[in-house]
């Protein structure tokens, strides 16, 4: 990252989850303390890149899942610095008309979706908002009034790999209050750590990484099992369930195993 490349409001004190990921993932969209940190995590979790990748493959095969069952917009929140395979990229690949918009409060992932959108994005179809995904009824009417969004049709909500950064004692109502917004058919998407089913090693080196971004921008709050599957509500998870990332329909049976990030698509009943 050319450092004379600083949007408004970035931080170069502290590092910062979306720019520690896009490091994770190989990406440019970072600075040296992103880099660093990144580095000492590493040393204390070596899966720290696997589990990225295997957050990013998982996010490719629940796109594909929903255009392939009907539903081609998508509403991305915390969506992070744009890397390969993006949402609407995917998106595309499956079905041309499909629609993304893209909302984070990180000025860097802001910044360089809107720079990736206007090389190569269509402004009927893909969008990008800053904001935080904490206030729901501000997103959401946002988030349609780009026009990118049909109102009328399902939409595919996605927070992967976001909320555990987002340490709200009230979480569990707001993704409530968006699960209520979406309208029946409408599918939602989520990606989260925890250390439920984690043992020994893994589990130690889990709680120093928690340790370690406490020293970051970011704080991780890492959520048991049954409180991330909370978030789903009374949505219809689709088989195979909340599971580990890298074991949601698999398509590569080599790709290592990280029991500490599981995710799960749901679709909201009455379609």
């Amino acid at each position: 990252m050319d450092p004379r490349f600083v949007p408004e409001g970035v931080d170069l004190e502290r590092p910062n989850a979306a720019r520690i990921y896009d490091w994770a993932l190989g990406g440019t969209a970072n600075w040296a303390v992103d880099r660093e940190f990144g580095e000492q995590l590493v040393k204390t979790f070596p899966l720290v890149r696997t589990a990225a990748r295997a957050n990013r493959a998982f996010l490719g095969r629940a796109v594909r899942h929903c255009v392939e069952n009907g539903v081609t917009q998508f509403l991305d929140l915390g969506s992070g610095v744009p890397t390969v395979g993006n949402v609407h990229e995917i998106a595309g690949e499956v079905d041309g008309d499909s629609r993304c918009v893209y909302v984070d409060n990180e000025p860097v992932a802001v910044a360089h979706a809107r720079i990736l959108l206007e090389k190569g994005g269509d402004p009927a179809r893909h969008a990008v908002l800053a904001g935080d995904l904490r206030d729901a009824d501000d997103i959401w009417e946002s988030a349609f009034d780009t026009g990118v969004l049909d109102p009328a049709k399902p939409v595919a909500l996605l927070t992967v790999a976001v909320l555990h950064f987002v340490p709200e004692p009230e979480l569990a109502a707001v993704i409530a209050r968006y699960r209520r917004l979406l309208p029946a058919g409408s599918f939602y998407v989520l990606s989260h750590v925890t250390m439920s089913g984690v043992e020994g090693a893994e589990l130690e080196q889990i709680q120093r990484v928690v340790k370690q971004y406490e020293q970051s921008s970011t704080p991780a709050t890492f959520r048991d099992k049954e409180e991330i599957r909370g978030f789903f509500g009374d949505f219809e998870l689709v088989a195979p369930g909340l599971v580990p990332v890298g074991a949601w329909r698999l398509d590569d049976p080599r790709s290592p195993a990280v029991d500490c990030a599981i995710g799960g698509v749901a679709r909201k009943p009455g379609f």
